[in-house]
């Protein structure tokens, strides 16, 4: 398998790229104009399947987590403890930032979004 190759003008990674016209591949930076022909016709694509399970953007552990926000105006739903870490992030599906709730109680770990 070739190794990543980078610019020498900028030291961005070069993507592959084809040009048609001269029937060729060339690797070519994104941020500036340079490109040089590959040495190797071959692209390689690697393709991660997740299981449904490695997809959770919610750890069990963030309520232990201290450099995430917490309130503690906020009861929880499920046991009504008074103490929960909240942050941001994109939910699947959706578009835009969700706030994302997970109870600090450790016995708990009940999760919610607004």
């Amino acid at each position: 398998m070739s190794a990543m190759k980078f610019c020498r003008e900028c030291n961005n990674i070069l993507y592959p790229k084809e040009e048609k016209g001269r029937r060729v591949l060339l690797f070519a930076c994104r941020n500036c104009e340079h490109q040089e022909i590959a040495d190797n016709n071959c692209v390689y694509r690697n393709e991660v399947h997740h299981a449904a399970a490695e997809r959770t953007q919610i750890l069990q552990d963030v309520a232990t987590d201290p450099t995430l926000q917490r309130i503690r105006e906020l009861r929880c739903a499920a046991c009504g403890h008074g103490e929960a870490v909240f942050f941001q992030a994109t939910a699947r599906g959706e578009e835009g930032m969700t706030l994302f709730y997970v109870c600090c109680n450790l016995s708990c770990g009940n999760r919610w979004r607004e």
